[in-house]
Order: C-alpha cells, then sequence, then structure tokens
C-alpha cells in the first residue's frame, strides 16, 4: 500500500520498548527482499553497539540503517567500517536547544539525521511512534544548519503534514502512528497523506 501511495522508502521498525509497527525480524527481512528496486528500506533499530547493529542489519539487509537511539561517535565509526556501503541515518529526539548540538555533533559520522518526538529517558523510553509533534521552529534551525539531509518525524497526519514541509523544509518526511487504523497502516490515510505532502513538495522530493 505505501508504495502504490508514492513511498520512496519503507521503513522497517524493529523490538523497540515502544511504539507503533513493531515487527519481527524475520519479517522485517521478508519485506526487504520483495521490496522492489528504486524503494529504499531502513531498518529501525534501537541497538547501541557497533557490533549488534551490524549483525542484525546483516539478517535483514536493507539499503539504510536508521538509528533510533543515541549512539556513540566510535560506533558510528564502528558501522561505517563494516557496512561501508550501507547507508545511516541518526534519529535526533527533538527536545529544546540540546537537539541542536546533538545533531551537529554526528555531521561526518552519518549520511543524514532524521528529526522525531521521542522521550530517551524516560522510564518506558520512547524512541518514535508518539504521534507527538516536536518544535518545529527548532527543526527548521537544525535543517538550515546542517550540511547533510534532514528528515522529519512526529505526529505528522494528512492534516498537518503539509505545514510540516512548508515550515521545516525537510529532504523527506517519515510517518508511523499517523497513517494507523487500530493499530494497522489505512489505505486512504496513506493516499490523502502523500497527496497533501507532494503538494507541498517538488516533484523530485523524497517522501
Amino acid at each position: 500500500m505505501a508504495i502504490d501511495a508514492g513511498a520512496d522508502a519503507l521503513g522497517l521498525v524493529t523490538a523497540m520498548p515502544s511504539g507503533a509497527g513493531v515487527i519481527t525480524d524475520d519479517v522485517a527481512a521478508s519485506i526487504a527482499l520483495m521490496t522492489p528496486p528504486g524503494v529504499d528500506t531502513f531498518l529501525l533499530t534501537c541497538r547501541r553497539d557497533a557490533y549488534s547493529v551490524v549483525e542484525q542489519h546483516r539478517s535483514i539487509r536493507t539499503t539504510t540503517i536508521q538509528l533510533v537511539a543515541r549512539v556513540e561517535l566510535r560506533e558510528l565509526a564502528r558501522i561505517r567500517d563494516a557496512l561501508p556501503g550501507v547507508r545511516l541515518v541518526q534519529v535526533i529526539h527533538v527536545q529544546g536547544e540540546v537537539s541542536l548540538r546533538m545533531a551537529q555533533s554526528v555531521v561526518g559520522h552519518v549520511d543524514a539525521v532524521l528529526l522525531d518526538s521521542g522521550h530517551p529517558t524516560a522510564t518506558t523510553k520512547e524512541l518514535g511512534g508518539t504521534g507527538r509533534r516536536h518544535d518545529w521552529s527548532i527543526s527548521r534551525r537544525i535543517r538550515e544548519t546542517l550540511n547533510i539531509p534532514v528528515f522529519l518525524a512526529g505526529g505528522l497526519t494528512p492534516g498537518n503534514v503539509g505545514q510540516a514541509v512548508r515550515e521545516v523544509g525537510p529532504y523527506g518526511i517519515d510517518v508511523c502512528s499517523g497513517l494507523r487504523v487500530d493499530g494497522s497502516l489505512d489505505g486512504h490515510l496513506l493516499i490523502e497523506f502523500f497527496r497533501s505532502a507532494r503538494h507541498f513538495s517538488g516533484p523530485s522530493d523524497p517522501v
């Protein structure tokens, strides 16, 4: 459904402490294998050490790894050395000015950052899929500061994605809980979401 609606990439959410859309590693591997050329696959992982991330990726084999928890720079370097052809995206959970410094610190170590609305220090960590918006003015400042692609996530819906694109100007957008009904992706919401997103982005901008 996502590809038919116009998605340029599929996010495969593996084991998380909380959040929507979690699937097993086996299911993620099956989806990655059947995804047609031209559509990227993102492994969403909360693992933080290089050995564990690389081991998981080698069993799933996506084009990109999306690190939803903060990973130390030395571990990012080890992942890069082990998987030179795989793109790395570090998630930054926007929680004020500190988020800008965190985003700047990973430039040169990852291929892109993704700005989300998690709460990684909560008793039960929130590392995505919260359905909450964060301060888009901070997201815009981060996007204007960095010289690598910036994706935007967090509380996006068909009703606000156009505003998000206008206010932040992200390279791409990431959505999960905002397109679900009773826990499952909804085809009508998918179509409406992409219609709204494409209306406010150029024809070659990824979504």
